[in-house]
């Protein structure tokens, strides 16, 4: 059975995140982990696994299809430098999902096309959480995208709870988030409310 494509993507860079956002009902979170070891981010990864079982949610691991295998996961998201999406297809098997980034419709097309599950859009607006990216995309952006494709489309990138009704209106079916999540006061109440705002 093939897994669908939640709304809302909490990436999270260590369990302890992932655990508050699953705790605020998040359906997905994506683990992005830096500067440690394979062994470590394996380690990491498969807690994330388990306590995902406890709410039914999906697990997709950023750039590693080696390690979203060895973990369990539910899928794995490729970046534009990572394994094309045709390859971590066929790593991954017909019933995982498999994201890719796209900043147009022609690049979205092609993933499709390739076999993936959806393909995250951005930078939709400007952020501080990642560097060296490229110029916003804006909601109309995300709207080019959205009409070329039939996957969903996953906005990110500066995210916030008020900016999500323009994202739905431009056709995104949902949204990924670092910043509207890990650097809020309470995590938990902040999932709680990005979900609220896709509609639950």
């Amino acid at each position: 059975m093939t897994l669908h494509v939640p709304k809302l993507h909490v990436i999270a860079d260590c369990a302890s995140l992932a655990d508050q956002a699953f705790r605020g009902g998040a359906p997905a979170v994506q683990v992005r982990i830096k500067g440690l070891s394979d062994a470590a981010v394996l380690a990491e990864c498969e807690h994330i696994v388990a306590a995902a079982q406890a709410t039914d949610a999906v697990v997709i691991v950023n750039d590693r299809a080696d390690i979203a295998l060895a973990a369990g996961a539910h899928g794995v998201h490729g970046g534009a430098d990572d394994l094309p999406v045709s390859d971590l297809r066929k790593l991954l098997g017909p019933n995982r999902l498999v994201g890719g980034t796209a900043r147009d419709p022609d690049t979205a097309l092609c993933h499709q096309a390739d076999g993936a599950s959806y393909v995250g859009v951005g930078p939709v607006y400007a952020t501080a959480t990642k560097d060296g990216l490229p110029e916003p995309l804006g909601p109309a952006g995300v709207e080019k995208v959205a009409a070329a494709v039939d996957i969903p489309v996953i906005a990110i990138a500066g995210i916030t709870v008020d900016r999500v009704p323009e994202l739905l209106d431009a056709g995104a079916r949902g949204v990924a988030v670092i910043g509207a999540v890990a650097h809020a006061a309470d995590p938990i109440a902040a999932t709680a409310e990005l979900l609220e705002a896709l509609g639950g």
